[in-house]
């Protein structure tokens, strides 16, 4: 483990270059390494880190977010030598950094299979919280594959050892003393550690070094689709026999996906002939896959399977989007008030059909559907006016569970929702 101190002169990273898909949700802090009150200054903001060494010609792993935009970085190594270090490359999906140092022959860190990590193994954390160096902490793996809304699909290590300000990059061993792990983020409503701590796993971890090391960026395969899990009640609402595989909530325009066929609503149940043990398999595999890469999915769709032949192509950069209030008003049974969207409306998000929710209420929100949600399609159907919400619920019969696909803060997720067993007219 090595100590990194950076300092940004004259700037402080907003959260509008935050990428989306790393940027936590509001009670997330995963900005670990904060300003230290006793030496921060308006015009120079100096950071603590941590980071583990990977390659003995002086390669250092820490986290993407402690060393982006840097003026100065300086690591210290366990016997008190200190080196200049230079960034390598950063990758702010994954949250991975990798540091150079000029030195030579250095120890390097005993790396383990994150992939053996199971829920109540033991873990352990060596880190410079609050500067202070080499400090050990504790507990078992709370959650393994941890998806999280604003993170992306990076499959992190929940753990309860102790992380604060100082530790971010630090290694997570294993009870070998193998590295697992790089300590990333926290769930806090206060900056400071309250029991939930998540890492990189090894693996994934360095992978990214290597194409950091590489090319100094990572080439990611793109789909152009966006899933979520099957639950049982998406599972009935689509007529799958079981809740399995990785529900499509989005299709990309002019995407591989979309040449290929796939379609918002679509089930994939495997990958190459290989059954997704949980949705996240599917984004992490495409992940790691060269672009070119050719794959073959099985696809559930209206009662049945079918084969689809993807071709994955090099991944674009993420456009920006904003959001404009919109219209006029309708309510149903559900307890939701909706809008229509206009056309610039829905260029601005990036969709080509959707109503907004004005109000929710009832059945609606207790499944979490609130006001500014746009609830772009029913089941697989979707909606461009209110009329078509109308004939849609109208097909249905009372008490049957149907999906809707809801869009906050540029994130679509189906919702299960029950449909009354009396329905009332939309007023």
């Amino acid at each position: 483990m090595v100590d990194i101190s950076t300092l940004r002169v004259g700037r402080d990273e907003s959260l509008e270059s935050i990428e989306l898909e790393i940027a936590p949700e509001h009670d997330f802090a995963d900005r670990l390494a904060w300003p230290l009150a006793a030496s921060a200054r308006i015009s120079q903001i100096r950071d603590l880190a941590s980071g583990v060494i990977i390659d003995s010609s002086g390669l250092i792993l820490t986290s993407a977010h402690v060393i982006t935009n840097l003026d100065e970085a300086q690591v210290r190594l366990d016997d008190g030598r200190r080196f200049a270090a230079r960034v390598v490359g950063v990758d702010k999906r994954t949250d991975v950094g990798l540091l150079k140092i000029d030195a030579t022959e250095l120890p390097v860190a005993a790396l383990g299979d994150s992939s053996t990590l199971e829920p109540g193994d033991w873990v352990a954390a060596i880190g410079a919280p609050f500067g202070f160096h080499g400090s050990v902490t504790a507990g078992v793996v709370s959650a393994i594959d941890r998806v999280m809304g604003g993170a992306g699909d990076i499959p992190f290590i929940q753990t309860d050892v102790a992380i604060n300000p100082g530790s971010s990059g630090s290694p997570l061993f294993n009870s070998r003393g193998e590295v697992v792990g790089i300590n990333s983020m926290i769930y806090s409503g206060s900056g400071g550690y309250m029991g939930l701590s998540f890492a990189v796993p090894i693996n994934l971890a360095i992978h990214i070094a290597w194409q950091l090391r590489e090319h100094g960026a990572v080439r990611r395969a793109y789909l152009g689709a966006m899933f979520q899990e099957m639950t049982p009640a998406l599972a009935q609402s689509f007529e799958l026999p079981a809740a399995t595989g990785a529900l499509v909530v989005r299709v990309e325009a002019d995407s591989p996906a979309q040449a290929a066929g796939l379609a918002q609503g679509d089930a994939v149940l495997s990958l190459d002939g290989k059954p997704l043990a949980h949705f996240s398999d599917l984004p992490q595999q495409i992940s790691q896959r060269p672009p070119g890469s050719r794959m073959q999915l099985e696809v559930w769709r209206r009662g049945t399977r079918r084969m689809l032949h993807v071709s994955l192509q090099a991944q674009p950069a993420p456009p920006e989007s904003r959001f404009t209030p919109a219209a006029s008003e309708w309510n149903d049974g559900l307890g939701l008030s909706l809008g229509e969207l206009s056309p610039v409306q829905r260029l601005q998000l990036r969709v080509d059909s959707g109503l907004l929710v004005r109000e929710s209420s009832g059945l609606a929100r207790s499944e979490g559907i609130r006001a500014g949600d746009i609830v772009v399609a029913l089941n697989t159907m979707k909606l461009n006016r209110v009329d078509d919400f109308a004939r849609g619920l109208a097909q249905m019969a009372t008490g049957k569970t149907v999906a809707l696909l809801v869009m906050r803060d540029r994130r679509l997720a189906y919702v299960a929702v029950r449909l009354p067993s009396a329905r009332r007219e939309p007023s």
